[in-house]
C-alpha cells in the first residue's frame, strides 16, 4: 500500500486494515449480506435464553474472579460482564455474550490487560461432555481510540466484521474476539505490533476457557480451537500460530485461517503517492512507539506531527484517514524514521515466516489486491512450507483486498470445519 510520497512506510505490508482500508462501509455491506442468512431474529443481549446466563455478574472485579491463590497467568480473566452482539445495525443474533478483560503479554514480555468479547450460540448444543469448537478471531484496522474497539461496536452492530463472525456462530461455534493491546484498555493501541497481537489472540482463547460456567456452554479443555483473521487480523493470527507452541502449548489449535496477510513491514525507498496521506503511516508509527518506547517517535515529529499524532491516537479509522489526508510524512517530521536502524530493527521483528506453525494453516489472498499484494501471501506460505508446516494456499482470482474477504472467509470456515471433525488436512506445498 503506498503510504507517502517520500518514504512509504510499510509498503507492501499495506495498511493492515479490517478488510476495509479503502472503506469500512464496503465490508459492512458484505457482512450485512452474510448476517442476513447467518443470524436469527431474536432480540440479542447478554443472554437471550429463558434461564439465567452462566458466568460472573456484570462488572465482576478481579477479586470476584478468584485465581485460587495461584500466581496470575496470561489468559486469566480480570472481569466479565454481560454484553450485546449485533452483527449489523439491522440484524440480531441468538447468542450469549460477555465483554471481558483478561491478562496477556506485550511485545517486550511485560504483562498487560486486554479487552475482548466472548460469544456463544444459544443453541443448547454445548455442555461439559459436548465440547464445541472455539474460534479466536482477530479483526483488522478499526483505528486507535478505545471507542473503535470491536467490543465497543458490537452492541450497536457497527463493528465491520460482525456479519462474518455471525457466520461462524451460525455453525454452532463459540467465538472470542480480542480488542488487541491498548484498544479498549488504558494505554495506546500497539497497532501493527504483531508479536503483541498474536499473544492477545492466544490469551483470548485461554480467557474463554476460564470463564466461570464456560464448560456448561461447551467451551472445555477438549474444545478444538481455530484462529481466524484478515489483513491486520491475518497478521495477528499468523503470529499467534507461530508463537503457540512456545507461548500457549496447552491450547489445542486445530487450524489457522489467515487472509490478506502483510507478512513483513518495511520502510521503502520507492516513490509512491498515497490517496490517504499520512494516516496509516502515522498510526503505524504510533503503534510501534507505544510498544517500544526506545523508538522516541516524538523526536522525529514537528509541531504539526505531534498535534496530528495526538488526534489520531484517539481516532477511529475513517476519522484518521480524513485527518491525515492532507499530509505526507515530510510534512509532519523533522527527520525521517526510515534513517534509523532501530526503527528498521523493530519493524523487522514483526516479519512472519521464520517459525513454522505446528498445526495446519489456510492462507488466502486476492490476486488483484494492490493494498497488500498477493506476493506477500505466497511468500508467507512458501516460508512456512519450507519449514515443514502443513499449508493450503488459495489465491482468489480477480479479488482485490475487499473482494477477497467474503469468499476467503467462506472457504476458510469450511476448511476449519474439516479440522474440527478430524479430517486430514490437504496442503498445497511443493517444497
Amino acid at each position: 500500500m503506498p503510504i507517502t510520497a517520500r518514504h512509504p512506510l510499510l509498503r507492501r505490508a499495506g495498511v493492515l486494515l479490517a478488510g476495509a482500508a479503502l472503506a469500512a462501509t464496503a465490508l459492512t455491506a458484505t457482512a450485512t449480506a452474510t448476517a442476513t442468512t447467518a443470524t436469527a431474529t431474536a432480540t440479542t443481549g447478554a443472554h437471550n435464553g429463558a434461564g439465567p446466563g452462566p458466568g460472573p455478574a456484570a462488572g465482576a472485579s478481579p477479586e470476584r474472579l478468584p485465581h485460587g491463590g495461584r500466581q496470575k497467568r496470561p489468559g486469566d480473566l480480570v472481569s466479565a460482564e454481560p454484553s450485546v452482539f449485533r452483527p449489523t445495525p439491522t440484524t440480531t443474533a441468538e447468542v450469549t455474550s460477555w465483554k471481558i478483560t483478561y491478562r496477556s503479554t506485550g511485545a517486550l514480555g511485560r504483562p498487560n490487560v486486554v479487552s475482548g468479547t466472548l460469544l456463544v450460540p444459544e443453541d443448547g448444543a454445548g455442555g461439559p461432555d459436548r465440547p464445541r469448537p472455539l474460534i479466536s478471531y482477530a479483526v483488522g484496522t478499526v483505528g486507535l481510540g478505545d471507542q473503535c474497539a470491536p467490543s465497543a461496536g458490537f452492541p450497536s452492530g457497527t463493528t465491520a466484521e460482525g456479519g462474518l463472525i455471525a457466520l461462524l456462530l451460525a455453525r454452532g461455534w463459540a467465538v472470542v474476539v480480542t480488542d488487541y493491546e491498548g484498544l479498549g484498555t488504558p494505554g495506546t493501541h500497539t497497532y501493527t505490533v504483531a508479536r503483541s497481537a498474536g499473544k492477545a489472540v492466544l490469551d483470548a482463547a485461554r480467557a474463554a476457557r476460564r470463564l466461570p460456567g464456560a464448560a456448561g456452554l461447551g467451551i472445555t479443555a477438549d474444545s478444538p480451537i481455530g484462529l481466524m483473521g484478515y489483513s491486520q487480523g491475518g497478521q495477528s493470527v499468523s503470529w499467534a500460530a507461530q508463537l503457540q507452541p512456545f507461548y500457549a502449548p496447552e491450547l489445542d489449535i486445530a487450524g489457522t485461517v489467515a487472509g490478506g496477510t502483510p507478512s513483513r513491514l518495511r520502510f521503502s525507498e520507492l516513490q509512491e503517492e498515497s490517496p490517504y496521506g499520512v494516516a496509516f503511516t502515522l498510526m503505524s508509527l504510533i503503534g510501534q512507539d507505544a510498544a517500544y518506547p526506545g523508538l522516541h517517535l516524538d523526536r522525529y515529529l514537528n509541531e504539526t506531527g505531534r498535534a496530528l499524532a495526538a488526534r489520531m491516537a484517539d481516532g477511529c479509522l475513517n476519522e484518521n484517514i480524513a485527518a491525515g489526508a492532507a499530509y505526507s510524512l515530510p510534512d509532519i517530521t523533522t527527520s525521517d524514521p526510515a534513517d534509523s536502524r532501530y526503527w528498521q530493527f523493530r519493524l523487522g521483528q514483526q516479519d512472519l515466516g521464520g517459525i513454522a506453525p505446528r498445526h495446519p494453516v489456510f492462507v488466502y489472498h486476492g490476486d488483484a489486491d494492490v493494498l497488500i499484494p498477493p506476493q506477500l501471501g505466497r511468500e508467507l506460505a512458501d516460508a512456512w512450507c519450507t519449514r515443514g508446516a502443513a499449508v493450503r494456499t488459495e489465491i482468489i482470482p480477480g479479488a482485490d483486498h475487499l473482494g477477497a474477504v467474503r469468499p476467503g472467509a467462506l472457504m476458510g470456515a469450511d476448511w476449519l470445519a474439516g479440522r474440527f471433525t478430524g479430517t486430514p488436512a490437504t496442503g498445497t506445498c511443493t517444497t
